[in-house]
């Protein structure tokens, strides 16, 4: 059986397993899908990698699955974290399914001195997260954390993960990221890492200096361009995987 919708459940998942469906996924998967008794689904939940499930019940309020075989393991990315500063609703959207499409383990919103957006709806980019994943094959969900100030996050700073520091004031070639690729032995784990984008306006001169003293902080360059935050995201998660990550 070739199924063609793929879902996120907060089930566990295993041979024979019943999976409830509740209202929403019921009407995607009977209302738009127009799937029956009997058709595919492929479920994962972020843990138990992904399974193909048969339709058991269809209703419009709800449903049942029927887990049958594993058709992939759980596929974590690398230890990496992706901090930006919130902006426009809908590029905010964007990072987080390009976080979740690249393979971030985990998303920060951080509020900086010069961050537009005072708050996030955290569950709704935690859905767009899940629904990222779901459409690009993935098996893992990153965590979108509450937004928190940068001063505190660094204040918390895991001695261990380094952080690639993307500053816009270096606009230019930048070999930085790559000379560290080069320190790394051939099949090693790059070890946690995390990517710190800035707001539209920039980061501070007290964020700026403040960052440029972490023992754990690497200022790099993203190119002769000056990026707007989302591009810039997409941009730093793709240089890092390539340097540093699993597409090596």
């Amino acid at each position: 059986m070739n199924a063609r919708v793929r879902l996120y459940v907060d089930h566990p998942l295993g041979q024979g397993q019943s999976v409830p469906l509740n209202r929403d996924q019921a009407h995607y998967l009977f209302g738009v899908m127009r799937l029956g008794p009997g058709d595919g689904v492929l479920l994962f939940n972020g843990r138990d990698g992904e399974w193909l499930a048969d339709v058991a019940q269809a209703g419009k309020r709800g449903g049942t699955l029927l887990v049958r075989e594993v058709t992939a393991p759980l596929r974590r990315p690398p230890d990496l974290w992706l901090l930006f500063a919130p902006i426009k609703k809908a590029r905010t959207d964007f990072i987080v399914e390009k976080a979740a499409e690249l393979g971030a383990a985990r998303v920060l919103p951080v509020q900086t001195d010069f961050t537009n957006s005072e708050r996030i709806r955290r569950d709704r980019l935690q859905a767009h997260a899940i629904e990222a994943a779901e459409q690009c094959g993935g098996t893992y969900v990153p965590e979108v954390a509450d937004l928190q100030r940068l001063a505190r996050v660094l204040d918390d700073w895991p001695e261990d993960r380094r952080l690639m520091f993307c500053d816009e004031e270096m606009a230019g070639p930048s070999t930085a990221l790559f000379d560290l690729a080069a320190q790394r032995d051939d099949g090693a784990e790059a070890g946690p890492w995390a990517i710190l984008i800035g707001p539209e306006g920039g980061f501070s001169e007290r964020e700026r200096s403040r960052l440029r003293n972490l023992p754990f902080a690497h200022a790099v360059s993203l190119g002769p361009r000056i990026l707007r935050a989302d591009t810039a995201a997409v941009a730093a998660l793709t240089l890092w995987q390539q340097a540093l990550g699993d597409w090596r």
